[in-house]
C-alpha cells in the first residue's frame, strides 16, 4: 500500500474542515444512525477482517473476534448516548432582572471542537484504531476525523476505513467526514498535528510518541489539545493477609495477567509491590510455577519485539535485580523471552530505569519493609492508568492512606482483580496523571470520552430562536439539564 504523500495533507485537512462545517449541524439522530451503520458494515466484513488482522498482528482469531465485538459495541454505545442527548451538559441560569446587579439569561452546553486527527494503536488493530473509541467518540460529538493508520496493520485499517465510507454513503453524511492516511514515519504524523485546521489529536501508544505529539501541538501558533494515552507500569499491591489466604489463586491470576497478549496491554501489571515476610516467601515459588506454565507466542511486530527484549535485558542487568522466573525462548522470530524479577524498595526508588515501562511479558516485584515503605514506592512510581490492591476487606481497612495515595496517582483503582481488561461503560476511567496520559481529566474509554472533542459555549441573553434545541425553554428533546441549580428534564 502506498504512503499518503505529504503534499496531500493540506487538501485532506481542507476537506476535513468543510465536512466538519456540514456535520456539526447534523441532528443527534443522524449522528447515531451513522455510528450504527458503521458497526453493521464492520460486521459485514466477516472473516475477511479477522483473517487480515491475524496476518498483520500475530493476534489469535478469538482475541480479534472479541475486539471486533468491542469495536462495534462502543459504536452503538455512542449512538445511544447521542440519541439520549444529556451528554451535552446543558446548563441554564435564567435572568434575575430585580437582582442588584441584574443577572442576565445564561445558557451553556458543549459543542464539537473541529477536525480531529486520530492515530491508530499497534496493539489494538480494531478497538483503538480506525473505527475505535477515538473515532467513534469524535463522530458522536459532531467532529470530522482524519485517521493516521498504524503502519503495523495497514490492510486491516484500510478494510475498516472502506466500511466507514460505505456507511457514510448510506447515511448521506459528508463525503470527507472520515479520511484515511497511510505512512510509516514521523513526518506525516507531525504534518497532521501541525496543520492549522487540526483542532485536537487522539493517540494511544508509547510515551516517546505521545510526548513528541504534545511538543508539536504546543509549538503551533494555536496550541491544541493532544489526548495521549501513553501506558503505565500499573502497580499491584499484594497485601500479606491476601497472600496468606489466596496465594495460589493470586499467583495463577497474575502469571496470566502479566503474559496476557504477550504483555502487550497498556494495563499490563508491570510492577508488583509486597511487604517482606513469610507470606511473600510462600507466594513467590507459586508465582514462578504458574509463570512457567504460560506458553510464549509471537509479539505484534518486529519493532515491539526488539524494544521489549532490549528494555527487559537492561532491567534484568541492573544492580540488585534478581530473577524469580524466566523463560528463554532463543527464537530468531518475534517470540519473546519472558521474566518476573524482584528488587528491594530502596534500589527501586533510586534507579529511574526500573520505573520505566517494559511493554511485554515482564514484571518486577518490589520487596518493601512495611506499609510506609510501600507507600513511598507507590509515590515514586508517578502517574498510572491503574493501581490494584489484592487484599482482604478487613486488611485494607487498616491501610486507608495507601488507597488515598492510589487515588492521587491513578485513574482507576482496582480491588481483588487484574488491571488487564477495560470495560467500555459510562463509569470507566482510562487515563491518569502524567505520564500515563497527557490530561488526567479525561478518559479514552467509555462514554465520557466524547468530552475530549468538545468545548463549552455560553449564550447570554440570546433570542430563543437562535439557541440550539437543547437550550430551549420547552426542552424539546427532554434531556437532563441543570436549570437554576436543579437537575431535571422539566420545561421552563
Amino acid at each position: 500500500m502506498q504512503d499518503t504523500p505529504l503534499s496531500q495533507i493540506d487538501d485532506i485537512m481542507r476537506q476535513a474542515t468543510l465536512a466538519f462545517e456540514a456535520f456539526r449541524h447534523a441532528t443527534p439522530e443522524a449522528r447515531a444512525a451513522l455510528l450504527e451503520a458503521i458497526a453493521v458494515e464492520i460486521e459485514a466484513l466477516g472473516d475477511t477482517l479477522i483473517n487480515t488482522a491475524c496476518q498483520e498482528s500475530n493476534l489469535p482469531a478469538a482475541r480479534l473476534t472479541g475486539e471486533r465485538g468491542r469495536t462495534t459495541g462502543q459504536l452503538r454505545l455512542f449512538a445511544a448516548l447521542v440519541k439520549e442527548g444529556s451528554w451535552v451538559d446543558a446548563v441554564i441560569d435564567t435572568a434575575l432582572p430585580d437582582r442588584t446587579p441584574p443577572r442576565p439569561d445564561l445558557r451553556k452546553m458543549l459543542f464539537p471542537i473541529g477536525p480531529v486527527v486520530v492515530f491508530g494503536a499497534s496493539n489494538f488493530p480494531l478497538a483503538f484504531s480506525t473505527a475505535g473509541g477515538d473515532t467513534a467518540s469524535a463522530l458522536a460529538a459532531g467532529c470530522s476525523v482524519v485517521i493516521k493508520a498504524h503502519p503495523a496493520h495497514p490492510a486491516t485499517s484500510t478494510l475498516v476505513f472502506e466500511a466507514i465510507q460505505r456507511a457514510i454513503a448510506q447515511c448521506n453524511a459528508p463525503a470527507y467526514l472520515v479520511q484515511h492516511v497511510l505512512g510509516n514515519g514521523f513526518a506525516i504524523g507531525r504534518t497532521l498535528v501541525e496543520h492549522p485546521a487540526t483542532k485536537a489529536v487522539g493517540f494511544t501508544g508509547s510515551a516517546a510518541g505521545g510526548k513528541s505529539l504534545l511538543a508539536y501541538a504546543q509549538q503551533r501558533d494555536e496550541p491544541i489539545p493532544v489526548f495521549a494515552e501513553m501506558g503505565s507500569i500499573n502497580p499491584v499491591v499484594l497485601l500479606p493477609q491476601a497472600l496468606s489466604n489466596r496465594a495460589e489463586a493470586i499467583a495463577t491470576a497474575y502469571a496470566g495477567s502479566i503474559t496476557l497478549g504477550m504483555g502487550q496491554f497498556c494495563t499490563n501489571p508491570g510492577l508488583l509491590l509486597a511487604i517482606d515476610g513469610p507470606e511473600l516467601d510462600h507466594f513467590l515459588p507459586l508465582l514462578a510455577q504458574a509463570f512457567h506454565q504460560i506458553p510464549a507466542a509471537k509479539m505484534l511486530h518486529t519493532g515491539i519485539h526488539t524494544a521489549f527484549m532490549g528494555k527487559m535485558k537492561a532491567a534484568l542487568a541492573q544492580k540488585g535485580v534478581e530473577t524469580i522466573a524466566q523463560i528463554v525462548v532463543n527464537d530468531d522470530d518475534i517470540v519473546p523471552d519472558m521474566a518476573v524479577a524482584q528488587v528491594n524498595s530502596r534500589t527501586f526508588i533510586d534507579n529511574p530505569l526500573l520505573k520505566e515501562g517494559v511493554f511485554g511479558p515482564y514484571s518486577l516485584l518490589v520487596r518493601c519493609r512495611d506499609a510506609a515503605d510501600l507507600e513511598a514506592v507507590l509515590q515514586a512510581c508517578g502517574g498510572q492508568l491503574t493501581i490494584t490492591f489484592m487484599t482482604e476487606t478487613e486488611e485494607i481497612a487498616a491501610h486507608r492512606s495507601l488507597v488515598e495515595k492510589a487515588a492521587q496517582l491513578a485513574g482507576r483503582v482496582v480491588f481483588n482483580g487484574v488491571p488487564t481488561g477495560v470495560e467500555v461503560s459510562a463509569a470507566m476511567m482510562h487515563g491518569g496523571p502524567y505520564p500515563a496520559s497527557s490530561d488526567s481529566r479525561f478518559t479514552s474509554v467509555g462514554t465520557d470520552a466524547i468530552k475530549r472533542w468538545t468545548r463549552p459555549v455560553c449564550f447570554q441573553n440570546c433570542p430563543e430562536a437562535l439557541l440550539p434545541p437543547e437550550l430551549h425553554n420547552n426542552n424539546p428533546r427532554q434531556i437532563l439539564r441543570r436549570v437554576n441549580g436543579d437537575f431535571g428534564t422539566s420545561r421552563l
